[in-house]
């Protein structure tokens, strides 16, 4: 019986000496150096970090093989990709020790049911990025890209991230996330060529081309629009009226982690209040993780890019991944949009 104890007290006390590798794979310029740094000295784990540009990009490389990496941090509309592929481990982020931190409404998400695979790193939405000394007119709709002002024209940017952009320009058209009315689709598919001259281009802009104002408006990220805005406060984010996508980032384990153990730490790591903010003071999103707001800028807690409007409030939708057969539509179209 002692013996047993003992060696349930020596599996108890490994977290803590744990000791190694750990190699994240994640969107770029999204995990904070603090963080890692925080990370490695309290459990003696050598982190690596290597980036991507979109969900589409971090799928191709983990199905190809051959990665090395530990954790992979998907949106949540592409979740049940990665999970119905057996993609992710299965460590039950939603049963460690930090998991009672998490907020309600988001312990129990559709695309991770309990928890099971996933713990959350931050939410946000997907909007409009607007230069307001150039443009005086109204910022919450999708009008600005699609229907583009005169002001506007030649200088505007959209993300090449086709759920966003095809959720975006379905809600404009009167349709909801994963609308299959072909008419609705006729018009999206429409609207976004007439309205592509207007566009300086379709690419992840690098922040300074928004500071420096040679672009003036881009469909973006709440987060992203923050920290543009804090360099040029010129700037402000829109949430379109027509509708507008919740998402979120969820730390992930990889079924083929050389490190699980150590990825198991990082996911319960950010779970804690203290290190949530230090993610979303990094990031400029926010956070699922009660009790972070206490360790937060205080600038932070009442960003317009953070608190959506009441009145806008009723246009936010969850993003998702569509049935294939609608999925495989918006795919063509967004293809002839890119031509």
């Amino acid at each position: 019986m002692n013996r047993i104890l003992a060696g349930l007290a020596a599996l108890t006390a490994t977290p803590a000496l744990a000791e190694g590798e750990l190699h994240i794979f994640n969107w770029g310029n999204y995990t904070p150096p603090e963080l890692i740094e925080k990370f490695q000295d309290t459990y003696d784990v050598l982190v690596t970090v290597t980036e991507y540009d979109s969900n589409d990009a971090a799928l191709a490389k983990i199905r190809a093989g051959g990665h090395g990496f530990d954790i992979v941090v998907p949106t949540s509309s592409f979740l049940p990709i990665w999970i119905a592929q057996d993609l992710l481990l299965q460590t039950n982020p939603g049963q460690m020790e930090n998991a009672g931190n998490i907020l309600p409404e988001w312990a129990d998400p559709e695309w991770d049911p309990g928890r099971v695979y996933t713990a959350p790193w931050q939410w946000g939405t997907t909007g409009i990025l607007v230069h307001t000394g150039s443009y005086a007119g109204d910022i919450n709709t999708s009008a600005i890209f699609l229907d583009p002002p005169e002001e506007l024209r030649g200088r505007i940017n959209v993300v090449p991230e086709m759920q966003d952009i095809m959720n975006l320009a379905v809600m404009y058209y009167g349709g909801e996330i994963c609308s299959a009315d072909m008419d609705i689709l006729r018009q999206v598919r429409d609207g976004m060529l007439a309205a592509k001259p207007f566009w300086t281009g379709i690419d992840y802009p690098p922040f300074e081309t928004l500071i420096n104002e040679d672009i003036l408006a881009s469909t973006f990220w709440n987060g992203a629009s923050g920290r543009i805005r804090a360099a040029n406060p010129d700037f402000a984010y829109g949430y379109p009226r027509e509708g507008f996508p919740i998402w979120m980032e969820n730390v992930a384990v990889l079924a083929d982690a050389r490190n699980p153990d150590n990825a198991k730490l990082f996911q319960n790591f950010v779970m804690d209040p203290e290190n949530a903010a230090i993610i979303s003071n990094y990031l400029r999103y926010a956070n699922a993780i009660a009790g972070s707001e206490d360790f937060m800028d205080p600038d932070l807690i009442d960003a317009p890019e953070l608190v959506i409007p009441e009145d806008l409030q009723a246009s936010a939708q969850t993003a998702r991944l569509c049935e294939p057969a609608t999925q495989d539509i918006y795919t063509r179209i967004w293809t002839e949009v890119l031509r």
